[in-house]
């Protein structure tokens, strides 16, 4: 049975929210400007053009390409500067201040929470949403990383693809990665066939030692083929020219990436592995130190509507988190979306969790061994 993107995104959803309605705090914020961080293909000019044309407020749009630069920015200016930002849910915990206390300020209560899929927003909860037992961040799309794959040069079938593949003979000098990612691809893939125990990679997050133990031998791994790192890639136009420019047959590359290649050219696919399709969510919340705070009410309810969820999701190849949005859905998105997300995948996915302390900068140090491998 194909299943719709509606379908698929029930996972656990008991119905579709009303229609947004305009708050208030919207019809006050009819003027001014909003201030957002956002990742870079977020906010496009069909979106940014709607905004400003429904509301009347001036969208001051500043982009980021990874998580990290996000955090260096906000960071550096102290939690101020900006209105609205986009991490993405896991590294939710990292935006604090030398207090530990969330430079996000508790979503408003005029924000329409309602519209988001009310599994996402349940589960958001432990992924990195709240902090001080408040909801900060909202969850705004979710995505995957998997495996894009040129299969006029490298043709593997669905079920046989694996993280492993990278490594094959046949990639020498033509696989891409995230080396950030590839240690949890590799390292599922290493726990799969028995190599390095990792309790379905979950150990890394458990403590220390265990992150150690695990992303050590990974590494070693991975630096032991070295012979077929292709290219890098960082963000979104980094990972296309890897496959466009340095000639990769196969990567691990976010599900946009390989979604936007197939549709210039066929050869390309975007599938899941077999050990298991990893899974993020990316939110949007309000800094405590917003100065435009009624505008950026406004700001979050228009990107609330499923209308322009479906014009996010056709812009970028990502999935939105607002229910609903499956009707502005187009075609060749939702046929892309059935072929990659069949009943197994969505039934083998795997979630990116919540940043423990000692995460990021231990995976830090052993990414830093690839890249000077």
């Amino acid at each position: 049975m194909t299943i719709s993107r509606r379908s698929m995104i029930q996972m656990g959803a008991a119905a579709v929210a009303a229609p947004v309605v305009l708050k208030a705090t919207d019809a006050l914020a009819s003027s001014g400007s909003v201030k957002v961080l956002a990742w870079q293909d977020y906010i496009q000019p069909n979106i940014a053009e709607k905004f400003e044309a429904d509301t009347g407020i001036k969208l001051e749009l500043t982009t980021f390409g990874s998580n990290d630069e996000a955090e260096s920015t906000i960071r550096a200016n102290g939690g101020k500067g900006f209105d609205i930002v986009f991490p993405s849910i896991t590294n939710g915990p990292n935006y604090a201040d030398e207090n530990g206390e969330s430079y996000f300020g508790e979503v408003p209560a005029d924000v329409n929470v309602d519209a988001i899929i009310p599994s996402f927003l349940r589960d958001s909860a432990t992924l990195g949403g709240v902090a001080g037992g408040k909801q900060v961040l909202l969850p705004f799309d979710w995505g995957t990383e998997g495996i894009t794959l040129n299969r006029a040069e490298l043709n593997i079938t669905d079920a046989d693809l694996s993280y492993g593949d990278l490594f094959r003979p046949e990639a020498v000098g033509k696989a891409a990665f995230r080396q950030k990612s590839v240690v949890m691809g590799v390292g599922l893939y290493l726990d799969a066939i028995g190599e390095v125990p990792s309790n379905r990679m979950l150990d890394v997050y458990r403590s220390e030692e265990d992150a150690r133990r695990v992303w050590g031998a990974t590494v070693e791994w991975i630096i032991a083929r070295k012979e077929n790192f292709g290219a890098f890639w960082n963000n979104a136009t980094e990972a296309t020219a890897a496959f466009k420019d340095s000639g990769a047959i196969i990567g691990q590359t976010w599900d946009t990436t390989g979604l936007l290649l197939n549709r210039e050219n066929s050869d390309f696919v975007y599938r899941a592995p077999k050990e298991g399709i990893i899974t993020w969510l990316d939110s949007f919340g309000m800094l405590r130190e917003a100065e435009n705070v009624a505008q950026a009410v406004a700001f979050m309810n228009f990107m609330l509507q499923p209308e322009v969820g479906g014009m996010f999701a056709n812009n970028t190849g990502y999935n939105s988190a607002v229910a609903g949005s499956a009707d502005f859905a187009s075609e060749e998105f939702k046929r892309q979306f059935n072929e990659v997300y069949t009943p197994e995948v969505l039934g083998n996915m795997w979630w990116w969790q919540a940043d423990t302390p000692f995460f990021a900068p231990v995976r830090d140090e052993y990414v830093e061994i690839i890249t000077n491998a």
